[in-house]
């Protein structure tokens, strides 16, 4: 039997075993299994609509950002910068959207992908900073907000700091690796 079939075998029960593990053991210590899960179920609809006000926010302040031309302005403000330390300047749609909205950098992501080919040095560079980066403006005003965390300072900053140690590494070690 090849290894890989048995390893694709394993993971494919992998987590319902785990679900069936964790029942059986809350079920055994007498909780109230079904209970509990749609108390939980409950709880979790409640949060999605407190969500929702956030959402509509950072979505409408995404679109406005895109289609009123202020990302082609930035684009072209920072060409020769970005040209002068060797980032792709069809790169920085991507870097600029990904912490703000997942969705929007996807889009951004598969675009890139689709102009120039996953093989790319782009579409690697593209492909890295998905994984490389975070959504840091949508948790913060998503899920912050719909807990009523108030003060974001600290973790705007580091978490605008990790998205941008990430895109360089991804540029840097995309360079490094694909060229």
């Amino acid at each position: 039997m090849n290894p890989f079939d048995l390893i694709s075998d394993i993971s494919a029960w992998v987590v319902p075993c785990l679900i069936f593990s964790a029942v059986f053991y809350a079920h055994f210590c007498g909780t109230k299994v079904f209970e509990t899960f749609v108390e939980g179920a409950k709880e979790g609809f409640e949060m999605s609509v407190r969500l929702i006000p956030y959402l509509v926010g950072m979505m409408i302040a995404i679109g406005l950002f895109r289609e009123s031309g202020a990302m082609e302005l930035l684009e072209s403000m920072l060409a020769p910068l970005l040209k002068l330390v060797g980032i792709p300047v069809e790169i920085l749609p991507l870097a600029i959207m990904r912490p703000v909205s997942g969705s929007s950098a996807l889009a951004i992501a598969t675009e890139i992908m689709k102009v120039n080919g996953p093989d790319s040095l782009l579409g690697r560079m593209a492909a890295t900073m998905q994984g490389s980066t975070d959504t840091t403006l949508f948790v913060l005003a998503v899920y912050f907000g719909a807990v009523g965390i108030k003060k974001t300072r600290y973790a705007l900053t580091v978490g605008l700091l990790a998205d941008a140690a990430g895109i360089l590494a991804a540029v840097f070690i995309c360079r490094l690796v694909f060229l």
